[in-house]
């Protein structure tokens, strides 16, 4: 058997492990969960935006939300903002690519709603710029990160910066965290 098999496996344990051991971390996780429990009850959605792996994060918890996780309940208004590839790419080449989340935000976005970013650098300017909207439209902006929580560290109005700079841990890290969000949220909610 492969060594590094186990090695892998190890390294996304202790970035887990870490998060375990950092109160500060695990009190935000149960603030953005907290949050996106009173933004439901008051009607507003929750918004998710990402690049790449961090895209496909932000629609698997999207999914959690509007479809379902553990139980069978009334859907949650989530959406993922990158769905859409007729409206992705035109924006994309009308436009700009960094645009494309903050024009959705704008079209979307209402007060009291919440977007949640993941970006592993924290750098992705696409998700930036629709921080700096969401902020104009009195949203609240959750950003999952790694460790540093790059430029998003400034636009978030909670980061949830997983201590790790390595791509596929922090990536693994989010999509648990997100679970943990997800199963919260809905048993608060029903």
């Amino acid at each position: 058997m492969n060594p590094r098999i186990k090695e892998i496996l190890l390294e996304s344990i202790e970035a887990k492990n870490q998060i375990i051991q950092n109160q500060d971390l695990l009190n935000r996780i149960q603030k953005v969960s907290e949050i996106c429990i009173q933004a439901f009850k008051a009607d507003k959605k929750v918004l998710f935006c990402g690049n790449g792996g961090s895209a496909s994060d932000a629609q698997h918890l999207a999914a959690e939300f509007s479809g379902r996780f553990y139980k069978d309940r009334a859907p949650l208004f989530s959406e993922a903002l990158h769905v859409n590839t007729s409206y992705l790419t035109a924006v994309a080449n009308d436009y700009s690519y960094n645009d494309i989340y903050a024009r959705a935000i704008k079209a979307k976005g209402r007060e009291g709603d919440v977007l949640i970013g993941l970006s592993t650098s924290g750098n992705s300017e696409n998700v930036i710029e629709a921080f700096k909207e969401a902020e104009k439209r009195k949203m609240i902006s959750i950003g999952l990160t790694g460790e540093s929580g790059g430029k998003m560290a400034t636009h978030s109005d909670i980061l949830i910066n997983v201590p790790s700079t390595d791509t596929p841990r922090i990536q693994e890290a989010h999509i648990t965290i997100g679970h943990i969000i997800c199963e919260l949220v809905e048993s608060a909610l029903f």
